[in-house]
């Protein structure tokens, strides 16, 4: 299904309040979560990908899985905006990251033994062009690592923009090993140090830190699939909001008008407020 997404931002950049939600071209908001399809091209398996955080870029943003329509935002911890640390040599996120919609790994995973995390499945989007928060781009998968992060799974894909001009050349994670020489190292290098600056361990990995292939990717992403069409379709959905717009056989499914109300009821836009001084602080220490 071919459809045109646009975005509305509400609140200021850099505040608490700030808020970027989704509208289709009718000009019906709706949740990035649930109303775009998981597959932008189903015979090719190529994937739709909402873009959360731009490459080289710190603040942490989000989809808000928890608020109705699920808009993104900057994730809080004890009351303060999240910012990724530049842990060296790297700069914010390496990648463009993001989410695929319509993906929860919620259950307990039969790869890893562990829980997933309840969020989106994750995607770092290893093409050339910085894309913008909130846009939504079609991605053909590559592979994927899993991150055990404080005990869940955390499945990490690794994909290209299908309209970026090196696209064609890359139709496995032994391409990107073989033409992005060294980013694979790196990625892994990233996820298990990102936190460390906060006071945190560094992060654990499944398979050894090895990267799956494509193939294992694109599996996990429909079994994650699965778990979502349960979760939109049932009476309770525990503590992630359902809300949506275009989901017809889901309880969760809200009129044009309700959706709006939902949007008016936040922040009106306004200037961002100014990044934290520390955040271009690069931290450094030995690895253990």
């Amino acid at each position: 299904m071919n459809m045109s997404y646009t975005t509305e931002e509400r609140g200021k950049r850099n505040t608490l309040s700030y808020r970027v939600f989704f509208k289709i071209s009718e000009g019906k908001y709706i949740s990035p979560f649930h109303d775009i399809p998981m597959y932008a091209d189903e015979a090719q398996n190529f994937f739709n990908m909402v873009v959360e955080v731009p490459r080289w870029t710190n603040a942490k943003m989000e989809i808000a899985t928890k608020d109705a329509l699920n808009p993104i935002k900057q994730d809080v911890k004890k009351g303060k905006l999240r910012y990724v640390a530049n842990v060296f040599p790297h700069k914010g996120y390496i990648w463009n990251y993001g989410a695929i919609p319509q993906a929860h790994p919620g259950h307990k995973d039969t790869e890893t033994g562990c829980c997933g995390d309840n969020d989106p499945i994750d995607v770092c989007e290893i093409g050339n062009k910085v894309c913008s928060i909130g846009e939504v781009i079609k991605v053909k998968v590559l592979g994927t690592l899993a991150l055990i992060d404080e005990g869940e799974t955390d499945w990490k894909v690794i994909a290209i923009n299908v309209e970026d001009p090196e696209a064609n050349a890359f139709n496995s994670i032994d391409d990107v090993r073989r033409l992005k020489p060294g980013y694979l190292e790196a990625t892994v290098d990233w996820f298990r140090r990102y936190k460390v600056p906060d006071g945190k361990p560094e992060n654990q990995f499944a398979f050894n830190g090895e990267f799956k292939d494509k193939d294992f990717a694109i599996n996990i992403i429909k079994s994650t699939n699965d778990y979502w069409k349960a979760l939109v379709s049932k009476i309770s959905d525990g503590e992630l909001n359902c809300t949506n717009t275009c989901v017809s056989h889901s309880p969760f499914m809200c009129t044009k008008e309700a959706a709006q109300a939902v949007v008016d009821a936040t922040s009106p836009c306004g200037n961002a407020d100014p990044v934290p001084s520390d955040v271009d602080k690069m931290y450094y220490y030995e690895k253990k």
